[in-house]
């Protein structure tokens, strides 16, 4: 219970790392006297940081006040499972009369045969861009293409790829340019249990040029991701987000909050000093690499010329083309495109 509930005095950045220690999807907001004040979801902290809210400020405007709840020993297994099922919940908190948390229920709990997020993106295809020639990696990638740089016992690719086949996606799309051959020989010296397919860049195409590679190919939105970072997001969350949206494209960002280990002077219009700000925090959401893109915006972009995932994203907001930005806490973007990066990654992997 203890890796559920918080109170609600705790920041927006401390709910979103409880989050991600949770498999429940869910938080239980309590009092003091641990009675229940609401639940916690990441898609209620989306909106709130999407609404503008900063990642310190505490999640007394973010949480449900108004949950489905059960009351203890008033209930059957068979009322709960209906509830869950009907009402599309992670979990259901169990109260007893006097609104104590004592427990709580999700699918699995009431029902062995439920496995969470099991072949959920079945047919999805997925997009690696991993053409890059790595420089931040070398020496490595002077002898490696980026993608098959080890961490730990597997290259930075087959984490990429683990992440999306437990949920059923069968299908990558790998662009490649740098040491091309090598990558390609791994893969098929690997023999694995997804298919694979190569597209080559003659000449760099920037993060998103080879993508017009594949214009034609899909029939649904797709993932797109780099080869050096490791999102340890909810791929099916996002991917309901994308659609549930209507989003023509969809990033992944960061929520990251800078402090400024100096008081920052602000000036008023004349110059002169208005007031100093002691050791000011700024929050931010940093593009992490991977994204839902929809068929129609491969169209957007030139054929065989260099070009930018941020010309992508500008040419489609030029064409009307709606842009959803998907925030996940900072613990759960894993960039290993550096070595000071990579050495972090080691440790939370």
């Amino acid at each position: 219970m203890k890796n559920i509930t918080v109170q609600v005095d705790i920041s927006i950045s401390e709910a979103m790392k409880n989050l991600e220690k949770t498999a429940e999807k869910c938080l239980l907001v309590i009092d003091a006297e641990e009675k229940l004040l609401g639940t916690l979801t990441d898609g209620d902290l989306r909106s709130r940081i999407l609404s503008g809210a900063k990642f310190s400020e505490n999640i007394d405007k973010s949480y449900n006040s108004d949950p489905t709840v059960l009351i203890k020993d008033k209930f059957t297994i068979e009322e709960a499972k209906h509830l869950l099922i009907n009402k599309k919940l992670d979990l259901i908190p169990v109260v007893d009369t006097n609104n104590l948390v004592v427990d709580y229920l999700t699918l699995q709990s009431v029902d062995v045969d439920q496995i969470p997020n099991a072949q959920t993106l079945k047919g999805i295809p997925v997009v690696i861009m991993a053409g890059g020639r790595g420089t931040r990696l070398e020496p490595f990638t002077n002898v490696l293409p980026k993608p098959l740089v080890p961490v730990f016992e597997k290259p930075i690719i087959e984490h990429i790829i683990e992440r999306f086949s437990k949920l059923g996606c069968l299908d990558f799309y790998l662009t490649v340019n740098y040491k091309a051959r090598i990558l390609k020989a791994y893969f098929e010296e690997l023999r694995p249990n997804y298919n694979f397919h190569f597209f080559d860049e003659h000449e760099p195409l920037g993060t998103a040029g080879s993508l017009r590679f594949l214009d034609g190919m899909f029939d649904c939105p797709f993932f797109v991701t780099n080869c050096d970072t490791i999102i340890k997001a909810n791929y099916n969350s996002l991917y309901k987000f994308h659609q549930e949206g209507s989003y023509d494209i969809t990033l992944v960002a960061s929520a990251k909050e800078y402090i400024i280990p100096y008081g920052t002077c602000e000036l008023n219009g004349r110059g002169h000093l208005s007031h100093i700000n002691e050791k000011p925090k700024y929050d931010f959401l940093i593009n992490t690499g991977l994204y839902v893109m929809n068929p129609g915006d491969l169209s957007l972009i030139p054929k065989n010329k260099f070009y930018h995932i941020t010309h992508l994203i500008e040419d489609a907001k030029n064409a009307g083309k709606k842009i959803g930005v998907f925030p996940i806490d900072d613990d759960a973007w894993i960039d290993v495109g550096e070595w000071a990066e990579y050495q972090k990654a080691i440790k939370k992997l």
